[in-house]
């Protein structure tokens, strides 16, 4: 059993159309991995308080919150990490995706849109991702291992 204590973090499926919104958070683009932004809770602010920032910084959008639709949960066995994530369906309420945001810590390199087939051809996490965003209902996704 590991002694380090689940993260708590949160992210946003925000839909244009029929586009997914994803980004990649890997400084300097070192991945071909893509995810939903978000990321860690702060204690003292509810979680769609903690969305909004981080969609913000790492996007330049204000989003409105809406309800939940996924619970994942990933690990990396070997460093003991261990991430719980709520997703949350959200709508753009002002901005635009642009070239010209940069996130200020320097953690998203890029930000964009993906069809529905765009996602299927690329890496994204948690491997639930596409049926959290084109389905219905909410779902539970256990410990997926992390992708270094």
């Amino acid at each position: 059993m590991s002694a380090h204590r689940p993260r708590l973090a949160v992210r946003a499926l925000i839909l244009d159309g029929d586009r997914l919104l994803l980004v990649n958070a890997y400084p300097g683009g070192t991945s071909d991995l893509w995810c939903a932004p978000g990321g860690g809770v702060e204690a003292g602010s509810s979680l769609p308080e903690n969305l909004i920032r981080e969609v913000w910084e790492e996007t330049g959008l204000s989003v409105e919150v809406g309800a939940p639709c996924l619970v994942n949960e990933f690990h990396d066995p070997k460093s003991g990490f261990h991430q719980v994530e709520v997703f949350f369906r959200c709508t753009i309420a002002t901005g635009q995706v642009t070239d010209g945001w940069r996130d200020p810590e320097g953690v998203v390199t890029e930000r964009r849109f993906f069809s529905r087939d765009e996602v299927a051809a690329i890496r994204v996490k948690p491997d639930s991702l596409a049926e959290a965003v084109w389905g219905q209902g909410i779902l539970y996704d256990a410990l997926e291992v992390i992708v270094a």
